[in-house]
């Protein structure tokens, strides 16, 4: 027995030996991963020097209003996850309903009404932000990191860019570095400093999603991933050289809050307004007085364009400049000033920057071709509204089959009235046509680039199209026109 239990002992130690040596065999192993990762992470960014340097030059913006009689002061709703997180941080709440739904007297005292974020462009105390965070405000208070509160004299808002050029009596301040939106490139790290729900000089971090994101406004903006929520509106977007590339001002969001996607203002296009808002307090900007649309891809290849690319005209002002330079609803504006129109926004914003007076040339493809116009650039002001009176129609309809259409010549009074010379108008309207959606009373311009002169030259028109292949007409409704595609065999 004996025997038996030493030779078991001895197997154990022997076992346990192997497992020692296996063990430190894997804690070497283990110890070079440890290494290789702690290698790998020195390669990632360290954003504390960047938010030492800059952060003192980032503050807080507090709005206050002062409530009017005859308003209930009731804000939108908010839910109660949202209004026990601003308990608890002891965070004022924004547009606090009056409770008991008494109404304040006149010239009550100031309410707060916003928070926000902005960054300090100058030593002297010029600060910039968003127009919307201090737009209505009566007051505007900016805190600096150093808890000094500055009330702030609004020098201009930009509504149309979102931008807004505040003015704070201090000097010897701490302010940004202004970077090169040219230089950023997609997936490159980026930070945010704000105040998100009013909790000062807040870090997030990212990456560059997209660049010139058109989402319908008049500049092209920043994508990024960076945590953007209340609060951090008017804060500066951050590259890793210490720079401001950006304005944070906008987030995607179906639940108010931030959901991985934030839109920012490159500061290169924030700059040129503030020069101007600087300058004169307003930003001047160019119009031709066009309404414009995207170009449909079958569209453009149905009318020989090519590619889905410029800009539709919609509608031409009346009387204003692109109507003198020889614009017409219908006309794709490819080129101004021989830079490339991709899409509406593109058009927008090239005449947006021209000076009010200055000779612009546009290239244009009108019925299967294209031609150059010069339009005189006036300043921009509020959108005309054109209105077209009842149309008379004493002519007889002109019945034409396959299309579904039976049209009508326009009086000399109707081309007067709609500042048209030629076109004919829908009278009934079925198949094709109807499924395409020209509705009766809509004016047909063209067809397959062939403008329409009259209801007989237009039934002669439709006799000689192939009836297997689609037809492009120009149709105007209204002030508006639009390019459709009709299907005879569907």
């Amino acid at each position: 027995m004996q025997v038996q239990a030493a030779r078991v002992s001895a197997n154990g130690f022997s076992v346990l030996r192997r497992l020692w040596l296996h063990a430190l065999v894997l804690g070497l192993g283990m110890t070079g991963a440890l290494s290789s990762a702690q290698v790998r992470a020195q390669g990632l960014p360290d954003f504390t020097e960047l938010v030492e340097k800059v952060g003192p030059a980032v503050v807080n913006i507090r709005t206050t209003e002062r409530v009017r009689a005859g308003r209930s002061g009731a804000g939108p709703e908010m839910d109660e996850d949202m209004l026990e997180f601003f308990r608890r941080f002891g965070i004022p709440i924004p547009n606090r309903p009056n409770p008991r739904g008494q109404q304040p007297a006149p010239d009550s005292e100031p309410q707060q009404r916003g928070l926000g974020s902005g960054f300090i462009l100058s030593g002297d105390g010029y600060v910039m932000t968003n127009a919307h965070v201090v737009e209505g405000a009566d007051e505007v208070i900016v805190t600096l990191t150093d808890k000094r509160e500055l009330k702030a004299k609004t020098i201009g808002t930009d509504k149309r860019s979102d931008v807004a050029l505040l003015k704070i009596e201090a000097t010897g301040l701490p302010f940004v570095r202004i970077g090169d939106v040219s230089r950023l490139k997609v997936g490159e790290w980026v930070l945010a400093i704000g105040s998100p729900f009013g909790l000062d000089n807040s870090v997030t971090a990212g990456i560059v999603s997209a660049k010139s994101r058109d989402t319908g406004d008049l500049v092209p903006l920043i994508q990024t991933d960076v945590a953007i929520n209340p609060g951090n509106s008017g804060g500066p977007l951050l590259n890793m050289r210490g720079e401001v590339v950006g304005i944070n001002s906008q987030i995607y969001s179906r639940s108010g809050g931030y959901m991985g996607i934030s839109f920012s203002i490159p500061i290169d296009e924030a700059i040129r307004v503030s020069d101007q808002l600087r300058a004169g307090g307003r930003v001047i900007r160019g119009r031709i007085g066009v309404a414009i649309d995207q170009v449909d891809a079958k569209v453009a290849e149905s009318i020989g364009l090519g590619k889905a690319t410029g800009a539709l005209v919609r509608s031409v002002e009346s009387g204003g400049p692109a109507e003198k330079a020889g614009v017409e609803a219908g006309d794709i504006i490819t080129k101004v000033d021989g830079k490339v129109i991709e899409k509406p926004g593109d058009l927008q914003r090239s005449i947006a920057g021209v000076k009010p007076g200055t000779k612009t040339n546009l290239q244009v493809f009108r019925r299967g071709a294209y031609r150059d116009l010069s339009v005189t650039v006036v300043e921009f002001e509020a959108d005309r509204n054109t209105r077209t009176g009842e149309r008379e129609n004493k002519s007889p309809p002109a019945t034409v089959s396959g299309l579904g259409l039976s049209v009508a010549d326009l009086t000399d009074a109707q081309k007067r009235e709609l500042k048209i010379k030629n076109g004919v108008r829908v009278e009934s309207v079925e198949g094709a046509a109807a499924r395409a959606g020209i509705r009766e009373a809509d004016v047909l311009l063209s067809i397959d680039n062939n403008e329409v002169t009259s209801a007989k030259q237009f039934e002669a028109l439709v006799a000689k199209l192939d009836k297997s292949k689609p037809v492009t007409a120009l149709v105007r409704r209204g002030d508006a026109v639009n390019f459709v595609i009709i299907r005879p065999g569907r």
